[in-house]
């Protein structure tokens, strides 16, 4: 590898993502030489075949690396792979996730857009794709406006500068002159990137040429805890940055308090108010989305929706309160 011209980077981070990492992999394989390509698997010590997968594949090109991430968690690992394989001729950074499918022409859409529009990172707007009942309410609470808030690179079709979207590809100057992922980030290490990015008066461009198809979590249960941990991550760089929460947050802030008002009711009834509340809005948003995509399911679409938001709203409670509690003398 050493020997090996290479101008872009491609890291895949995984912790057990043998479902996934074989097609992946083998979808880039034919790309790597025309692209001047290096492609790492970062993974954070699988246990479920997927290093045996990568190593067995790694044998058809002296292009694919398998990475031992000991940090486990993704930004640790991109940032061990450019520390590791991005040498002097590389310029580019391309990020994909193991938990999602991307269109035949992902990496050149990414290249030429970063180079037509001078972008220091391109990111790209996101489809959740679900079989199976519950997956696919996941996936239509995650793709309507109740359940991500408008967020542009989920709702955005045309090209535009932005603060943050999904991460795909990056100029590695901008990169490493921001110091790349803060590796002891396990969630929200995107966002909190992009906002470093925004401070040093880096670009972000949201292509509207490409998407990617993002696979949700499968039942609620889930669903709730990785919602939990985005809260909980987004509180994280709150406390780092101190910067102003988006309107929608700041509604998502107000709704974990709201609803555990409801543990009182034996005291007062009208505890129970704010539960109601959103219980409606939940079915009415479950109503609407139904109306709007023509499957029942959808139904169920808004009570995941309104689980999605009070398991951010409590993470980021959780977060929050355990920074805090941290940062106090004993």
């Amino acid at each position: 590898m050493q020997d090996t011209q290479t101008s872009v980077l491609i890291v895949i981070p995984t912790l057990n993502e043998a479902a996934h990492i074989g097609g992946l992999i083998s979808w880039l394989l034919p790309m790597l030489e025309r692209l001047e390509a290096c492609l790492v698997v970062a993974d954070g010590g699988s246990t479920d075949g997927t290093r045996e997968i990568v190593t067995d594949l790694a044998r058809q090109s002296d292009r694919v690396v398998l990475l031992p991430n000991p940090g486990r968690l993704q930004g640790a690992g991109v940032n061990l792979a450019v520390e590791r394989f991005a040498g002097a001729g590389t310029r580019w950074l391309i990020r994909i996730d193991a938990h999602a499918s991307y269109p035949p022409d992902f990496c050149d859409v990414l290249l030429a857009e970063a180079q037509r529009h001078g972008a220091d990172s391109v990111v790209v707007g996101m489809t959740a794709v679900g079989t199976g009942f519950w997956q696919r309410a996941i996936a239509l609470a995650q793709n309507s406006r109740f359940g991500n808030g408008g967020a542009a690179h989920r709702v955005i079709g045309g090209g535009r500068w932005v603060e943050h979207g999904h991460h795909a590809l990056f100029d590695l100057q901008a990169f490493n002159a921001v110091g790349g992922y803060d590796a002891e980030f396990s969630h929200n290490e995107d966002a909190e990137l992009d906002l470093r990015l925004a401070e040093a008066g880096r670009r972000i461009w949201l292509t509207g040429l490409t998407r990617v198809l993002y696979v949700p979590r499968a039942t609620p249960e889930r669903l709730a805890v990785q919602y939990f941990r985005f809260g909980k991550g987004r509180a994280r760089t709150f406390r780092k940055h101190r910067q102003r929460l988006r309107a929608r947050q700041a509604v998502l802030l107000a709704l974990g308090p709201l609803l555990a008002l409801g543990i009182l009711w034996p005291l007062s009834p009208v505890f129970l108010v704010p539960v109601g509340l959103w219980l409606l809005a939940c079915l009415g948003a479950g109503l609407l989305i139904t109306m709007a995509v023509g499957d029942w399911r959808g139904l169920a679409a808004g009570v995941m929706a309104g689980l999605m938001q009070a398991s951010w709203s409590f993470g980021f409670w959780r977060g929050l309160l355990a920074g805090t509690a941290a940062r106090s003398p004993r």
